[in-house]
């Protein structure tokens, strides 16, 4: 949706919702709408809950900014209901949400496209044992924010590893260990931004070290030589395009030996709190949050639908 006339409409920023990323969300929402505001926009906070669309018609909301995580808000979920009831929306499509959320079926459409990503299998609910020899890592496959991942070195902790990821969600996906550098690539409008290394001071980058202040040091731009980062500028955009997304959008990555990239997976509606990635990439650039903020409600449109 062009920008011209976005400040007379109503604008409702969707946060909260039912997934076990709740809490995130509203972190994610808020500061949204404090920058909306603060740019002149009249917008309202929405606790996406199952009467969304009476609460949507209720406000008279013309726009929704999604700051959505999880299930129901990031997999194309509130997607499909707002193109049911025209509203345009901020971010990817329901298609590209659907697929990017499930990382399992995010890695066939890598592996189809030539885009490299870390061997895996996935255990549906009659298998409880992965082939894979470790280390490897176990996730659900349908989760976010680090939640139910664990990295396995021994085949013993397998079986709990499993157990755990499960709690989360049917199929979990079991996943090759590549040891060495995470990066992340955040993605605007089919642009790279610049990319982050991320260290966690202790263990790997969990929910913990995700949410905590001080647990995880920041490189950004990461100390990479032109050819490495083009590399994973390529593989990352290649990612974000196969899935077909739309707006803001992150790929986590793992440089491993030989400083070769692997696509982990995309995340269609990256985090926007004090501590999230995206805004730091974005800043790194030249955007302050406001101004990203503004770009990213002006990329919301009826194109999706």
């Amino acid at each position: 949706m062009a920008g011209k006339g976005l400040k007379g409409m109503n604008i409702g920023v969707l946060m909260g919702g039912l997934s076990e990323e709740r809490e995130i969300s509203l972190r994610t929402g808020a500061s949204i709408l404090k920058a909306l505001k603060e740019n002149g926009y009249r917008a309202a906070g929405i606790d996406a809950g199952r009467d969304l669309p009476s609460v949507l018609l209720k406000k008279k909301i013309e726009v929704a900014f999604i700051a959505l995580h999880g299930r129901y808000g990031e997999d194309g979920c509130v997607q499909g209901l707002l193109e049911v009831m025209g509203i345009p929306y901020t971010g990817s499509g329901v298609r590209a949400s659907s697929v990017a959320m499930d990382k399992a079926a995010a890695k066939q459409v890598f592996v189809f496209n030539g885009i490299s990503t870390p061997a895996f299998e996935v255990l549906g609910a009659g298998r409880k044992t992965p082939s894979m020899k470790p280390p490897f890592v176990v996730k659900p496959s349908g989760q976010g924010s680090a939640i139910g991942v664990s990295i396995v070195g021994k085949r013993t902790e397998a079986a709990g590893a499993v157990k755990e990821a499960a709690r989360h969600g049917n199929a979990v996906l079991v996943e090759e260990y590549i040891k060495g550098r995470e990066l992340t690539v955040s993605i605007l409008d089919g642009v790279a931004l610049p990319i982050i290394e991320i260290r966690p001071r202790e263990g790997f980058y969990d929910y913990t070290n995700k949410y905590t202040r001080g647990r995880t040091d920041f490189l950004v731009p990461a100390r990479l030589g032109g050819t490495v980062r083009k590399r994973v500028e390529r593989e990352s955009l290649a990612a974000y395009n196969a899935l077909g997304c739309a707006g803001a959008a992150r790929v986590d990555v793992m440089l491993g030996a030989k400083e070769a990239p692997y696509v982990l997976e995309v995340n269609t509606v990256p985090g926007m709190t004090e501590l999230s990635l995206y805004p730091r990439a974005a800043e790194a650039a030249g955007l302050g949050y406001p101004a990203l903020v503004e770009k990213m409600l002006k990329g919301a449109g009826t194109d999706k639908f």
